[in-house]
């Protein structure tokens, strides 16, 4: 079967402050990566809108009605220091919930293989009623509530490998005892929280902080002995993945140094264990990433083992 590509021109809409590392260029570089020969089996899908029962499997309508009423008509507001909005940010960010969610549709009905989806802006720092780090809606944890929920699955695990600690991901999924979230990053690095004691409400929860400059090596030692042992006693049926590739040694925004090679080599990994219980069902969305050449080429290596297992 083939790997599903999910996008939409929207998230282009989302337009942040000059100098902000979060920028419509990040997509550009991402779309011209899988434009080449080597992506052409790609299924190329169109990302929806979600609609408000979509970001109310994790966020109160409170937070959903806040946000809409944050959006400008024209010119930019921080809803944080970090965190900006103009008028196309809604239905970008919406784009981004809609992609992961159908995605996780079209998987789980075997329509494809497995998905990434390329959308802006990410989503794994929002809270439950906090926006932050760039992101405005929990993009991964209402697409796990939707495997859980919608679909009746009983359990689904969330892997970040974004260097940042996935802590809004933590947060909307920490009484989810159906969810195994497991976050990966650099410590210490904002936004602080991802210690190994937070462990969510049900043991759910796993952190593995790595020390600045850990090189690749180190880091599949740290998958390889902690993570992938846990993954395979909980048996997932469905492997979501919030794919950051600011870990990569050119990017500005944290010091780990690892490279396409470690991003290929996780992705075959995260394959594995999908393949072991889950059918090799795994849905990914881009999250960090922040140097264009490095984002660009570490998505290009993370699709193609998608490509290859879901071919397989």
């Amino acid at each position: 079967m083939a790997t599903a590509l999910y996008t939409h021109e929207d998230c282009l809409l989302h337009v942040t402050p000059p100098g902000h590392p979060e920028r419509v260029e990040r997509l550009e570089a991402v779309t011209r990566a899988l434009s080449t020969p080597a992506f052409a089996a790609l299924d190329r899908r169109e990302a929806p809108l979600a609609v408000r029962g979509d970001l109310l499997r994790c966020h109160p309508e409170s937070y959903v009605a806040e946000i809409e009423a944050s959006i400008p008509a024209t010119g930019s507001r921080a809803l944080d220091a970090d965190t900006h909005v103009v008028a196309g940010s809604l239905d970008a960010a919406l784009r981004g919930v809609g992609a992961a969610g159908t995605a996780v549709d079209a998987v789980l009905a075997g329509e494809v293989a497995n998905a990434f989806c390329a959308t802006r802006p990410p989503g794994h720092h929002a809270e439950t009623e906090t926006p932050m780090g760039f992101c405005l809606f929990g993009t991964i944890a209402i697409a796990a509530r939707r495997a859980l929920d919608l679909h009746g699955l009983a359990r689904v695990a969330v892997l970040d490998f974004d260097v940042h600690h996935g802590n809004g991901t933590q947060d909307l999924l920490w009484h989810e005892a159906r969810a195994l979230f497991v976050s990966s990053h650099q410590m210490p690095l904002w936004p602080g929280s991802g210690d190994v004691h937070e462990t969510g409400a049900h043991d759910n929860v796993m952190n593995v902080p790595l020390a600045p400059g850990t090189p690749g090596p180190a880091f599949r030692r740290a998958w390889e002995e902690r993570v992938f042992p846990a993954l395979m006693e909980f048996a997932p049926e469905l492997v979501l993945v919030s794919a950051g590739f600011d870990g990569h040694a050119d990017d500005p925004l944290a010091n780990l140094r690892l490279t396409e090679d470690d991003f290929a080599w996780i992705t075959g990994r995260i394959c594995d264990v999908a393949e072991a219980s889950a059918g090799g069902r795994v849905v990914s969305t881009l999250e960090g990433g922040y140097d264009l050449g490095a984002l660009a080429s570490s998505v290009a290596a993370h699709v193609e083992v998608l490509m290859e297992r879901g071919a397989a």
